[in-house]
């Protein structure tokens, strides 16, 4: 099962002792890391990313479930994360494109607090087991919760209800007199505007996911073969 994973440490030492405990999970085929950060909750507030440069197999948090993720937990410092894939567009997408609630946003932000570092990854494991004992055996708290894809609904939902709201639009503007038709038509093409940036946003945000989903399927295949190649 795909999973969004975040676990908590009292400080930066720990956190690398569980980044570098779910790679050598992922090494012994008990798990597969898709991609994963450090993160530290500084004493005033703000958020640094370590080792931004080590982020796992796919390469990069930007455009990524991950990235929204962190986005969502640390603010400034994780929409950086995705800017250049367009991602800074607000905390509401990205918590959609992270693929988890927003209950679980609000128990992994209550124990993040000043001076904690925590690993976030994206991981992909039959049982709980392997990760939950070694974060433990570390001093981690584990948070984990299966990511689910809703973002291509919502987006559909969000066109369907402005395509209802022009509809109404129009038919007003065909029944009204003329000193009110100018106003109407500005808010028309207003709306037929917001329509055709959240159509184009939502390709965008398809396609990335689309590639993601490549990525992570050879991330798995490539692993499969190198299993079947050691028992040779």
């Amino acid at each position: 099962m795909d999973r969004m994973l975040v676990v908590v440490f009292d400080n930066e030492t720990k956190a690398y002792e569980g980044k570098k405990a779910l790679v050598q999970l992922d090494n012994e085929g008990s798990i597969s890391v898709y991609g994963y950060a450090v993160v530290a909750k500084n004493k005033d507030g703000s958020a640094s990313i370590k080792q931004g440069d080590d982020v796992g197999p796919l390469g990069s948090l930007a455009g990524t479930a991950l990235g929204s993720l962190i986005g969502v937990l640390f603010g400034p410092v994780g929409l950086a994360v995705g800017a250049s894939a367009g991602m800074a567009g607000g905390a509401s997408f990205d918590l959609l494109h992270a693929g988890v609630g927003d209950d679980f946003i609000d128990d992994v932000s209550k124990a993040l607090t000043s001076g904690k570092v925590a690993v976030i990854a994206e991981i992909e494991e039959d049982w709980t087991t392997p990760v939950d004992t070694r974060m433990e055996a570390i001093g981690g708290t584990v948070y984990r919760r299966a990511h689910s894809d809703v973002t291509h609904q919502v987006h559909q939902e969000n066109v369907a209800a402005m395509k209802a709201d022009m509809a109404q639009l129009k038919a007003e503007h065909a029944q009204a007199r003329a000193d009110r038709k100018a106003k109407l038509e500005t808010n028309i093409n207003q709306l037929d505007s917001k329509i055709q940036d959240q159509l184009q946003k939502a390709k965008e945000k398809r396609q990335a996911a689309e590639a993601e989903a490549q990525a992570k399927a050879k991330i798995l295949k490539a692993k499969a073969a190198a299993a079947v190649g050691a028992t040779r």
